[in-house]
């Protein structure tokens, strides 16, 4: 049995809008059972039992475990086939019939100044941008959710952005990494910084309010290094458990008072003029499967990132470098 499964299939979800199978699925889910047991718990026939497991199995979402011979008949024991599910599914245009790229991951400035720029050009495909943070757009990528990921993670052994988680989630796959930006994040402070922080470390032993990044964010992951390097426990930072997810919003909840401290991009804790200590820099890369890279949709969406306007617009952005975009990164299988 899986620990948990993705539901990634129309077919798979259609299994699920029974109320009677879903119910019969979390009891597969804590233990195997027989049609027999399955129709005492739920008082119905065997054969109603039947039908809805059956149902079950062709969709993937239960599975026979065991058969065990007993009194002249052999005892059917199923089981779910994880012991959770999440849906993972996005319905999109046929690209035949539209030109939408759709790109998901990590929220950035940059994306959605070149999001605008193409919707300025009527040849040009729609961006779509979907946030959902570096590790979960990477996941949902892997599913054929979206064109490509946005991310922005470092490797804590080796320092390499991007590629090492991708080929982790990736085994086996070909992915071409663009290079969108490079970009420096910081711990951002109401101005004058009257509290004197300077890292999320400063934050905790002052017991400043702080607010967090939604997990599976690259500035999350980050963040976790981070305190776990000063043996900091996340109980003991103050407002931990509250996340906000993206960097506008984190530096909203400093500018309004919510928090004393976030981390997030310099560009926007600028723009709400707020004091920008820095952290680190890092690269915001697009991880794209090879046959995607090699498409028309998104060699448009290319042919966009590397002109002279988009990098101009970048280099506008407050703690922005545009020096290695459109970079463009082969990763082989």
């Amino acid at each position: 049995m899986d620990d948990l499964r993705h539901i990634e299939r129309v077919e798979q979800l259609k299994a699920l809008a029974n109320d009677d199978r879903r119910a019969i699925l979390r009891v597969l889910m804590a233990r195997p059972a027989t049609l027999t047991q399955l129709g005492e718990r739920f008082g119905r026939h065997p054969a109603w039992i039947r039908h809805h497991v059956m149902a079950l199995e062709r969709a993937g979402l239960a599975t026979l475990v065991e058969s065990r011979p007993t009194k002249g008949y052999v005892e059917k024991f199923y089981a779910a086939s994880a012991r959770a599910f999440t849906v993972d599914l996005m319905v999109l245009p046929d690209e035949a019939e539209t030109d939408l790229v759709v790109v998901v991951g990590s929220d950035d400035l940059a994306l959605d100044l070149l999001a605008g720029q193409m919707r300025d050009d009527a040849a040009a495909p729609d961006l779509l941008t979907i946030r959902l943070g570096s590790l979960e757009g990477l996941i949902a990528l892997r599913h054929g959710l979206g064109h490509a990921a946005g991310c922005h993670l470092i490797d804590g052994e080796t320092g390499e952005a991007n590629a090492p988680y991708a080929r982790r989630l990736f085994p086996g796959r070909d992915l071409v990494l663009v290079t969108l930006v490079r970009r420096q994040q910081c711990l951002l402070v109401p101005r004058g910084n009257p509290l004197g922080l300077a890292s999320p470390a400063d934050v905790a032993r002052a017991g400043a309010r702080f607010v967090n990044r939604n997990r599976g964010s690259g500035t999350r992951v980050w963040i976790d290094r981070e305190l776990a390097a000063g043996a900091i426990r996340p109980v003991d930072v103050a407002g931990y458990e509250d996340e906000v997810s993206g960097h506008l919003e984190a530096a909203q909840a400093v500018d309004e008072g919510r928090a004393d401290a976030a981390v997030g991009l310099r560009a926007a804790g600028r723009r709400l003029g707020l004091e920008t200590i820095p952290l680190f820099d890092e690269q915001y890369d697009l991880v794209t499967p090879r046959e995607v890279f090699e498409g028309a949709l998104f060699q448009s969406l290319l042919a966009h990132i590397v002109t002279e306007r988009f990098r101009r617009a970048v280099g506008e952005l407050d703690g922005y470098d545009a020096g290695l975009t459109g970079t463009v990164t082969p990763l082989r299988a």
